[in-house]
């Protein structure tokens, strides 16, 4: 079932999750553990995130030693494994960054024969790599280049034009949405003009990245329908773990940390961080099923702990 078919028939509140690959080499059990974990919470969907190649310089003894390398692949096996071991619907990342256009619809027709039916089209972090282009060879540089190729295949045009009789897929697009402005956005309106850019593309529904004022979700819905803005938007929440999150969280993804719970969890025992984190994120939750959104989406990427101990203070 896609993301806004689960939105629109939903009797009680739906919540979502977000994983991560394991790194190259890593165990698929430990991955298929937390999926366990988290099924008595009955989500909706379960994201998997892609990632591109990136730069590595390494220090050898004949000097500094550049290498490509990436780190975690496996999205698409592991979406269409989730599915099928154990039911649920999941949404695979696609990049533009890292992935040729002529590599992205070889990926799309994969997922398409493999039944999956949600994907969230995203440009991706600069992790230091730029791809060379073979000859002929085209990329996608922003998100909503990318969604307008996804959405296009769904009317069946192909990179190809010459292909006749062409099988439209049916992929439901999700898109990013930065309730505090992505980092390379020099202000708030450009940020939602760029979310109007990608579902004029074609996307039917945003999901937020993370933030712990949920001030700055409502603000930007409202901004969002004021530019004409109507589909969904999910917001997304992540359970803060550890006092590195403190300058983790705002360094990797440009978020406010609130100084009420900064300074709690700096003044905290790092044995008593999980639940201080856990009872904010609960509260944030509670207060956006309150105003009615659509969904929650919980970025977990390997442990359920978080969540878990999120849902002891979680009132729903």
């Amino acid at each position: 079932m896609k993301v806004v078919e689960h939105l629109a028939k939903a009797t009680n509140p739906l919540i979502s999750f977000e994983m991560i690959p394991p790194r190259r080499g890593g165990d698929i059990n430990q991955l298929f553990n937390v999926v366990k974990d988290i099924m008595k919470y009955n989500p909706p969907f379960i994201d998997v995130t892609s990632h591109a190649a990136e730069v590595e310089y390494i220090e050898t003894p004949h000097g500094i030693k550049k290498r490509i390398k990436r780190k975690r692949p496996g999205t698409i096996g592991i979406s269409v494994a989730i599915k099928n071991q154990f039911h649920i619907d999941t949404v695979p990342h696609i990049l533009c960054h890292g992935f040729t256009r002529e590599e992205t619809e070889d990926a799309l027709i994969e997922l398409n024969y493999l039944g999956i039916e949600n994907v969230l089209a995203i440009r991706g972090d600069d992790l230091g790599y730029v791809k060379p282009l073979p000859d002929h060879k085209t990329q996608n540089i922003y998100a909503y280049e990318l969604v307008n190729q996804i959405s296009n295949m769904n009317k069946g045009i192909y990179l190809e034009d010459d292909l006749l009789d062409a099988s439209p897929t049916d992929f439901c697009i999700g898109v990013g949405g930065y309730p505090e402005k992505h980092f390379e956005a020099p202000n708030m309106s450009v940020e939602i003009t760029r979310v109007k850019q990608k579902i004029d593309a074609g996307a039917h529904y945003v999901v937020t990245q993370l933030f712990y004022e949920n001030r700055c979700y409502f603000d930007f819905v409202d901004k969002c329908r004021a530019a004409g803005i109507t589909v969904p938007i999910i917001p997304g929440l992540k359970v803060l773990t550890t006092k590195h999150h403190l300058a983790n969280i705002p360094k990797n993804f440009y978020v406010n940390i609130p100084e009420e719970l900064a300074n709690e969890v700096l003044e905290a025992k790092q044995e008593h961080i999980l639940e201080i984190g856990a009872k904010w994120a609960a509260k944030q939750a509670e207060e956006l099923l309150n105003k009615g959104v659509p969904s929650i989406h919980f970025y977990i990427m390997q442990s359920a702990k978080p969540i878990q101990k999120m849902f002891e203070f979680l009132k729903m």
